[in-house]
Order: C-alpha cells, then sequence, then structure tokens
C-alpha cells in the first residue's frame, strides 16, 4: 500500500480478497544498535560491528587512518560502501581509487580494502562467507531453518568478466525512479537519497514480501520502523505491533510476510540504505531503476512460483 506519489505504486499487486497467508513462517526482525552497543572488533583497525540476515551481512566500521581489511579466498562477490571517505581496492592484480560517496563491488578470491585517511566503511557480504556470518552478533539467530525463505541462488556473472567495479552516488534525482539503486551477483543495495526532516505520516509505505528479507541501514539520522505481523489461520502466529526506534548507525532485518513501512523522524539529515540478497526481480524489471543494469544481466527465466512483491 503506497501513497500515489511512491514510485513502487506501480509495483504492488492488488491482493485477493479472503485470501490467509501461509502459517508457520514467524521469524523475529533482527535488530542492531551500532551506536549503542560495543563493537565486536576494536584493534588497530578501528571499530566493527556485524549484523546478519538470512542471506547477506553488514559489517559497519569506523576505521583508523591507513587502516586495512583483506578477504581471502573471498567466496563471492561483495560489497564497499563508501559515505565519505575515499578507499584503495585491490583485487587481481590491478587496484582502485574510489573517492567517497561511492559503492564499489569487488570480485571472489583475495582482495584488500584501504582508507588512507579513516573514516566510515560498510561491508556487504552474502552469508556464504561463513566466517563472517559466524562473527555477527546475531548469528545464533539463523540457527533455526527459515524454510520459506528460498535457498540462496546468486545471479549471473558480470558481461566483461569479473574486475573492481565502482560507482559514483551522485546520481540526480529523477521522477518515477525509486532510490539509487545497484545490484551485483549476491547483492541488490539501494542507497535512498538523504531526506530532511520528519517524513510525511500522510504519506507512509506499508507493504510486506512473500520470501525475501530486507535490510535496513541506517547511516545517519532518526528512524521508527513499523512492523506488523499479518494474522494466519493459526494464532501462534500472531504478534503484537511494533514501532521500533533506532538512531544510527543502526541495522534492521525485517523478516517475510512482516507488514513494514518506516518513517525518517530526525529534523535533521536521515540517511537509509536497503539491501537484498540476491537482487531483486521487480525492481530490476523496471526501466531505469538499476543503475548499473548494463553491467550486471538478469537471469535468462524468473524464478517460478516467486511473488515479487515490494
Amino acid at each position: 500500500m503506497y501513497d500515489k506519489s511512491d514510485p513502487r505504486a506501480s509495483l504492488a499487486p492488488k491482493a485477493s480478497a479472503g485470501t490467509i497467508a501461509q502459517t508457520g513462517l514467524v521469524a523475529e526482525q533482527q535488530e542492531g544498535y551500532f551506536y549503542a552497543s560495543a563493537p565486536l572488533i576494536s584493534d588497530a583497525t578501528g571499530m566493527t560491528w556485524m549484523h546478519r540476515g538470512h542471506n547477506f551481512l553488514v559489517a559497519y566500521t569506523e576505521a583508523q587512518p591507513g587502516a586495512m581489511f583483506e578477504r581471502v579466498a573471498q567466496a563471492d562477490e561483495y560489497a564497499v560502501l563508501l559515505p565519505q571517505a575515499g578507499a584503495v581496492i585491490t583485487w587481481g592484480g590491478t587496484h582502485e581509487d574510489v573517492p567517497g560517496n561511492s559503492l564499489a563491488f569487488v570480485p571472489p578470491g583475495d582482495s584488500t580494502v584501504t582508507l588512507p585517511g579513516g573514516g566510515v566503511l560498510v561491508r556487504l557480504f552474502s552469508t556464504q562467507n561463513t566466517d563472517l556470518a559466524e562473527a555477527c552478533g546475531n548469528a545464533r539467530a539463523y540457527d533455526a531453518p527459515r524454510p520459506h525463505i528460498p535457498p540462496f541462488q546468486p545471479w549471473p556473472e558480470p558481461t566483461s568478466g569479473w574486475k573492481i567495479r565502482a560507482y559514483s552516488l551522485d546520481v540526480p534525482s529523477e521522477e518515477g525512479r525509486f532510490g539509487r539503486i545497484f545490484r551485483c551477483t549476491t547483492l541488490m543495495i539501494n542507497v535512498l537519497e538523504p531526506f530532511d526532516g520528519p517524513r510525511d505520516p500522510s504519506k507512509m509505505s506499508p507493504h510486506h514480501h512473500d520470501d525475501f528479507e530486507q535490510g535496513s541501514l541506517a547511516l545517519n539520522g532518526e528512524f521508527t520502523h513499523y512492523l506488523r505481523w499479518p494474522w494466519t489461520s493459526d494464532m501462534a502466529d500472531w504478534r503484537e505491533d511494533m514501532a521500533i526506534e533506532m538512531a544510527s548507525p543502526s541495522m534492521l532485518v525485517i523478516p517475510p510476510p512482516v507488514i513494514h513501512t518506516t518513517r525518517a523522524t530526525a529534523p535533521a539529515s536521515n540517511e537509509l540504505v536497503d539491501i537484498f540478497s540476491p537482487p531483486r526481480m521487480d525492481f530490476s524489471m523496471k526501466p531505469g531503476w538499476v543503475l548499473n543494469a548494463e553491467d550486471y544481466p538478469m537471469p535468462e527465466d524468473q524464478p517460478a512460483g516467486r511473488d515479487e512483491r515490494s
């Protein structure tokens, strides 16, 4: 359910009258309050917090000048988000100087990310990297299987082969396009444009996902996340509505099929990043929405039976 001004309104199909959600799909949201909790890693590189979903995880670091972060035998492609500080990324004998306000994708294998001047570094991985998944503060939250979420399946390899790919986030707004969306083989990342002041409460966007999680990473500002568990025929599935207030930096993982919407509440700038793994087909099928679509092809066939609601 979207306000008519929301670009996602064109994605949402009309719900069938009388439809009852499947039972047994209850899962708890995963809250990571980086600003109010001790870092999982505190050493010469800086302070790092790690928080996971079913298919993805986030490593949020306040890096010291000159800090280097190495991945050896990385299982698959990962993302490097640089909100302000620049970095030098190496892979396969090549290096890329990536300025701040950029998003980069790094191929599998051995690589390093170095921040000469320090600053905030956000790395996003798939949970196929079990060493990182096990290091997350909420790792045990996924010991119980989530059978309603399909097994992770990466998307096709990039059209011109593996290499470091960096994209500026200095992208002008465009009417009808939602956010600043980029995808790789493992992730879809929507770096939403900064929002000044509280969100208009008359223009919210409650919606749900049938079979995939959404990660909401707060980089700046304050947010209230509203969650509603749908009623099924089994009262054991029912939950009270929640309004979760989170400052920044923080990370919330929203499970399906929870109905959710988020309101920015800080009077100044609010910055939020939405994370999905693997990439979303519905967003990918909207012309012009995925800003690097030419680099990363879609699967030839959409997965059967997948309800691509937003």
